[in-house]
């Protein structure tokens, strides 16, 4: 989604009009389409058409012949004529061609594709070479075609009694035309080192990078994953969406091939195979050619073609090798234009229009933004093989240097292509004054921090989430929380708040200091105390990010907390590759508020000490990572993310009154669809040995209140608690939960209701150790197994839904109503 905003955000910059000489190739009988025609010009070039047998000719003489050619039909040319732009060409089936190319009665394009895929071991460069490096200089702009462009004024006419009244001029078109005949509309560039080796794989060092506008580059944008690396590989990335590859193991159950034609490539005979995908209902599937080596079938080129709400078109070159005998990546090509919707998307204010297929709807009129495009392009030189590779920093797959943001035009020039013309060099002006202008970089910034729950204010960063608070033990919590950033200082930080609750009168409060040890590892070393409430038997991991949420459910029915007094020494690094740790020493003063005792070993405790070591570990072993200036960013997120916790009472140290402890584990699994739908899976996990009190148990998270009637027990839902279980009904000293959601795409009833329904189920087990050591709580235990599912239908007035479950199993309750649970949810899509 952060991709499709960045790309929608660019093509409602402006206005757009039409191509140069385009045509359609059809069967002549049936009328089908023939995807991917070749068009042969008189001057010796050659076009291939897209999928949808549409093709292009930038430039053409008047007069010129071209011819259109496809395996298995009658070749026919055309002469261009002045005043006609598109060309509608009706080729004749030849049986006798096709029969040509039939072996037997298998398709030879399957034998073909099957010694591809058996032959990956000798023409993968990342199977049959031990290492090569290259560099690459890759420019991405959005922009038009100038001549495409009329730029007419249009004069704006309305009908008052029958009479034609003339009323303004529409310059838009005209306005439009003279922008892009000066420049584009965005563009940026980046200079990287690739490095590979078969023990440590394939690392890209970021050299040199430029946006248009912004002295401090998007790094999320560096980030994305707009291609794949490889071809060769069972799944092709295109836009961070990952599609079935034409040559992975599988690939003949998931596609149908064709031989087209045959081509030569850097000298070499190749076959041209197109590929569709055999059930057209499946959305992780490509459309494109492939051109296979006729005596090593490894590849030489690549067309991918993915059509939706964008249509994209992916392009991959190699370049043969002699001397490693192999195809090796030369450059690549991606291409963007607008696609179709059935509905049109509002973005940044502005709207972007679709024509939708197969709506019956007669097509509209031009639009600002049906010919914009954006087009990359990343050229490979100063290729290395099977030389000695040395990969630092392994953990990160994109590592930016510190001077990447500040090359000088002399060294960029030294990797360019060509320098950069006249358009290319005033967007740069042009977007320089514009940004600063429009203050964007600082809006953008600012935006990231109030993402992640805070707002900029000059050397500090005020926490958003310590506004304003609401429990049943509190009341209202009004307070106020600040963390200072980089202006105030790069490798030291003070954070600090206070609040008061309404309710109990009481006011709460922390600080601390931290500074930072090591850059690359973001390693700090910090100091807290806090004297405030927590919620009793909660399980927290160390190392979770503070989630920005406008306000938390669970919190608002609240009853049962204990009040602590808590001095904390810590460390937090990243040094280990693709974890995030945090090890912590505390010491607290443990205040239950809710009559609570404790009788372990008959020595009663109504307020105790505790020292805890703990030591937390996030792992995402399958993610890629980021190395930026300004910290490590999780660049591509996969699953699934494990999570790990020890914590050690220290019983006798600092007057720790008990020793115990405590084991805890937790994995996510998430899935996203090319339709929009997203299933998503959690497991958690907690034991406690030794003698452990109610405050630092388990309760397994639940979110019901204790009252008579569904409707009285209606309030809002939850992310993963446990809906249909009411607050301290079942505590634990070892449990583990697993649940499951599907999550539909969001769709219209009617005018402004609309649904983005899921499916959700739940279920919890445990027990619980010396039960009769706690004093002033009833509870149930887990060890038959709780159960629950339900529906959410969320968003059905904006942000807003209701969700509805039940509780079914060893635990359903007598009174039908009582394992009946319905919440309001909250979906806030910034993004």
């Amino acid at each position: 989604m952060r991709l499709l905003t960045f790309l929608l955000f660019f093509i409602s910059f402006a206005c757009g009009a039409q191509s140069a000489i385009t045509g359609i190739v059809k069967d002549s009988k049936t009328g089908e389409i023939l995807p991917f025609p070749t068009i042969y010009q008189q001057n010796g070039k050659s076009v291939i058409g897209d999928v949808d047998g549409k093709f292009v000719l930038d430039h053409p003489q008047m007069h010129e012949i071209f011819t259109v050619d496809y395996v298995g039909y009658t070749e026919r040319s055309f002469k261009i004529t002045p005043g006609r732009i598109f060309y509608s060409v009706a080729l004749e089936p030849t049986a006798g061609q096709l029969q040509e190319i039939v072996i037997g009665s298998e398709n030879p394009a399957i034998e073909i594709i099957r010694k591809a895929i058996r032959g990956k071991i000798i023409n993968d460069p990342q199977q049959k070479l031990n290492s090569f490096s290259y560099n690459t200089y890759e420019r991405l702009i959005v922009t038009a075609n100038p001549d495409s462009i009329a730029g007419a004024l249009d004069s704006i006419y309305e009908y008052e009694k029958a009479a034609r009244i003339f009323k303004r001029i529409d310059s838009t078109e005209y306005k439009f035309k003279k922008l892009i005949e000066k420049r584009h509309i965005y563009q940026t560039e980046k200079v990287s080192e690739f490095l590979f080796n078969k023990k440590q794989g394939l690392k890209e060092n970021v050299l040199a990078t430029r946006m248009a506008g912004f002295k401090q580059p998007l790094y999320e944008f560096i980030g994305l994953k707009l291609q794949s690396y490889s071809v060769y590989t069972d799944k092709i990335d295109i836009l961070e969406t990952k599609y079935a590859g034409p040559l992975a193991s599988d690939a003949l159950k998931e596609y149908h091939y064709k031989i087209l034609d045959t081509v030569t490539i850097d000298g070499r005979n190749t076959y041209m195979l197109y590929f569709t995908p055999k059930d057209k209902n499946k959305k992780k599937k490509l459309d494109g050619i492939v051109y296979l080596d006729m005596q090593n079938y490894g590849v030489a080129k690549t067309i991918f073609r993915v059509k939706n709400v964008i249509d994209v078109t992916s392009t991959h070159f190699f370049s043969y090798e002699k001397e490693k005998g192999i195809w090796f990546p030369d450059r690549k090509t991606l291409k963007i234009v607008k696609g179709n919707n059935k509905q049109d998307i509002k973005i940044l204010g502005e709207t972007i229009k679709f024509d939708a297929e197969g709506t019956g709807k007669r097509k509209r009129d031009t639009e600002p933004t049906d010919l914009i495009y954006v087009y990359s392009e990343a050229g490979n030189f100063d290729k290395k093989f099977d030389i000695p590779v040395t990969i630092r920093r392994a953990g990160v797959a994109i590592d930016i240097k510190k001077e990447a943001i500040n090359r000088p035009e002399d060294y960029w020039n030294n990797f360019r292509p060509d320098t950069l013309d006249t358009r290319s060099l005033t967007t740069y002006t042009a977007m320089d004054s514009i940004v600063a202008k429009e203050n964007w970089e600082q809006i953008i910034i600012k935006g990231k921090r109030i993402i992640n729950g805070y707002y900029p204010a000059g050397p500090i960063d005020i926490d958003l989430q310590k506004i304003i608070k609401y429990n049943n033990y509190e009341g209202f919590r009004p307070g106020l929380g600040f963390v200072t950033n980089n202006k105030f200082a790069e490798t030291f930080r003070l954070s600090g708040y206070g609040a008061y609750g309404t309710k109990d009168g009481v006011f709460k409060y922390g600080m601390g200091g931290a500074v930072r040890v090591g850059n690359f590892s973001n390693s700090w070393i910090g100091f807290n105390y806090a004297d405030d409430i927590t919620e009793i038997a909660s399980t927290s991991f160390a190392t979770d990010k503070k989630a920005f949420k406008i306000y938390d459910p669970r919190l608002l029915n609240l009853l049962t907390f204990y009040n602590h007094q808590t001095y904390m020494g810590y460390i937090e690094t990243k040094i280990l590759p693709k974890t995030e740790s945090r090890w912590q020493l505390e010491r607290s003063r443990i205040d239950p508020k809710f009559g609570y005792t404790y009788i372990p070993e008959n020595t009663p405790y109504t307020l105790f000490y505790l020292t805890l070591a703990t030591v937390s570990v996030q792992w995402n072993p399958f993610s890629d990572f980021m190395q930026t200036p300004t910290g490590r960013i999780e660049s591509e997120k996969r699953y699934p993310k494990f999570t790990f916790q020890y914590t050690q009472s220290l019983g006798g140290l600092l007057d720790s009154d008990f020793s115990f402890s405590k084991f805890d584990a937790r994995a996510e699994y998430e899935q996203k669809y090319l339709n929009g739908q997203k299933t998503s899976a959690l497991i958690q996990s907690g034991l406690a040995l030794g003698d452990t009190p109610l405050t630092h148990l388990y309760s397994t998270s639940p979110n019901n209140l204790s009252k008579d009637g569904v409707l009285a027990r209606i309030n809002f839902a939850s992310k993963n608690g446990f809906e249909t279980m009411y607050f301290n009904e079942f505590f634990s000293s070892k449990y583990i939960t697993g649940q499951l959601r599907h999550s539909f795409r969001k769709f219209t009833i009617s005018g402004i209701l609309k649904m983005a329904p899921a499916l959700v189920t739940r279920a919890a087990w445990g027990s619980m150790d010396n039960k009769n050591d706690h004093i002033g709580a009833s509870f149930n235990t887990l060890e038959k197994g709780y159960y629950e599912s339900g529906v959410e239908l969320n968003e059905i007035l904006s942000i807003a839904g209701i969700s509805a479950f039940y509780r079914y199993g060893p635990y359903h309750l007598p009174q039908f109503e009582k394992n009946i649970a319905v919440k309001i949810t909250f979906v806030l899509n910034l993004f």
